[in-house]
């Protein structure tokens, strides 16, 4: 009986061809391992001479529907005592050739992933590199579609800047600091609001010029009327009164702003008739509403001059155009054409002061038409094409 006993085979089937035994007492190297997917724990016995590679090879043969080449082994248990391992983590694809015998009498726990499961990640992680790939390409799509929109509305804003503009701006040169005038006229061809208002109404204007401040007063008993500005042949030219009557400054740019709003829309109506203040009004809105740069800049470093009790009592933004007619600014309303209606009844102080502006400014326009083109000819009540 005991004959037969020690004839049995001592190697364990595991331990053939891999050289480790399973809890074989001969083997030096005793490791314990934990699979914790299959509630596996047991102890391997290994040579002296034994590799990490053993160990994983022993692994692939009781667990195959594992990929056991990308495996990781902690150490999750403390080495006997004057021992130390050289690693707490072991990686099959790195660690092959490390051996064993540093880990004797220490348990390793095994990680990997069955392959099934790798299937599967690298598949969601294609779908979601597709996906990623056509996220990108909407989001460059929309890009360049937003692109292109926007290149064509800011080329097309371009051209229609360079038609419906002041294709000109002149100050008067015989006046002092004629810089300063020409930077105000500057700042009104840039500014935000007339330049949307000119784009939208298709407005071009050959020359803004600035207007005599000893032109286009009149004054007598009653007080003085001083005309703010001047639309020539339907926007051929207009000219503004920028500055002061004493020279010392230039006025508010709210003012010569809402004056110029005003000439501007006698490019299309002459008359101060319900068609022209509905288009002056609806224009003033518009300026206001694009104005996005704001005001409260000056020009000039502050050349405007302090306001004087009274003295926009008798300003009068122009007096029709090219056919007649009063407005004082601020009033909201014309008197319309000085004939008809409005000379069968006893005209009022206002309205003298408007009629004899209006003789004055038909005079001195015919008398300079020689001398200068932009300012030729008389309004349409004498026959020629000048502007008031």
């Amino acid at each position: 009986m005991a004959d037969t006993e020690a004839a049995k085979p001592q190697t364990p089937l595991s331990s053939r061809d891999n050289g480790h035994h399973e809890a074989n007492e001969d083997l030096p190297v005793k490791i314990t391992i934990k699979f914790t997917p299959q509630n596996h724990t047991s102890t391997l016995s290994f040579a002296e001479d034994a590799t990490l590679d053993e160990l994983i090879i022993h692994c692939d043969e009781l667990w195959p529907d594992y990929d056991w080449s990308q495996s990781k082994l902690m150490l999750s248990s403390r080495p006997p005592a004057g021992t130390k391992p050289p690693k707490t983590l072991l990686r099959a694809s790195e660690d092959g050739e490390t051996p064993l015998s540093p880990f004797n009498s220490t348990t390793l726990k095994l990680l990997a992933q069955k392959r099934s499961d790798i299937s599967a990640l690298h598949a969601e992680s294609a779908a979601a590199a597709a996906r990623a790939r056509v996220v990108a390409a909407r989001k460059a799509r929309h890009h360049h579609t937003h692109h292109t929109r926007r290149g064509a509305s800011d080329v097309r804003r371009a051209r229609d800047d360079a038609a419906y503009t002041f294709h000109t701006v002149r100050p008067l040169p015989y006046l002092p600091g004629p810089e300063r005038s020409l930077a105000l006229l500057e700042r009104l061809k840039d500014d935000a609001g007339i330049r949307a208002a000119m784009r939208k109404h298709k407005f071009s204007v050959g020359l803004l010029t600035e207007m005599d401040p000893a032109a286009y007063t009149e004054a007598n008993h009653e007080g003085t009327t001083r005309i703010l500005g001047l639309n020539r042949n339907q926007g051929e030219v207009i000219e503004l009164r920028l500055r002061t009557d004493a020279g010392d400054g230039y006025r508010d740019y709210g003012t010569i702003r809402k004056t110029l709003c005003h000439e501007l829309a006698h490019n299309v109506h002459g008359p101060h008739d319900r068609d022209f203040w509905d288009l002056c009004h609806q224009i003033e809105r518009e300026v206001a509403t694009s104005d996005w740069k704001s005001g409260g800049r000056t020009v000039a470093d502050g050349d405007f001059a302090p306001e004087r009790p009274g003295e926009d009592e008798e300003e009068v933004a122009d007096h029709g155009a090219w056919t007649g007619g009063s407005y004082v600014l601020g009033s909201g309303s014309g008197s319309g054409s000085m004939g008809g209606a409005a000379q069968q009844r006893p005209m009022d102080r206002r309205e003298i002061l408007a009629r004899a502006a209006e003789a004055r400014m038909r005079n001195m326009a015919n008398a300079s038409a020689p001398k200068d083109p932009s300012r030729s000819g008389s309004d349409n009540q004498s026959g020629g094409q000048g502007s008031a």
